[in-house]
């Protein structure tokens, strides 16, 4: 088990975000197994509104839609959670979510993953478009 940022030995929560979700097609890895070589034992999460957002892409067509289709069948392995929060976009609600359940968070967004960093929220993020790597704020 891993410490998390309290000093206790709960599993370490990762909290995947929409784009983390099309990298399995975008970038022919598998994050799943990514995420747990990097952390061990961890429980993978998601916000419903992630979802939302991802299945609307997934309506689109052309490589987003399908790399989205294939998402939603990824997500379906991991827990999906309500977020509890009124923020006003997805990524404020992720941001809020991570800071209220010590979760690590799984994107490959600049901004998104800037404001975590500066919240000093740990990120998994794509490293020489070929693995995840941990940063730390």
């Amino acid at each position: 088990m891993a410490f998390n940022r309290n000093g206790n030995t709960d599993r370490v929560k990762v909290l995947i975000d929409t784009n983390a979700l099309l990298m399995p097609v975008q970038f022919k890895i598998d994050i799943f197994e990514e995420i747990r070589e990097i952390l061990g034992n961890c429980r993978i999460i998601t916000i419903d509104e992630v979802m939302n957002e991802l299945k609307g892409i997934a309506k689109g067509s052309g490589k987003d839609a399908s790399a989205a289709r294939f998402g939603t069948l990824l997500a379906s392995k991991i827990d999906i959670v309500p977020s509890g929060s009124e923020a006003p976009t997805v990524d404020e609600r992720i941001v809020e979510y991570a800071l209220n359940n010590n979760c690590l968070v799984v994107t490959n967004d600049r901004a998104l993953r800037e404001r975590l960093l500066s919240k000093d929220i740990g990120v998994l993020s794509m490293r020489n478009q070929k693995k995840l790597e941990l940063r730390r704020g």
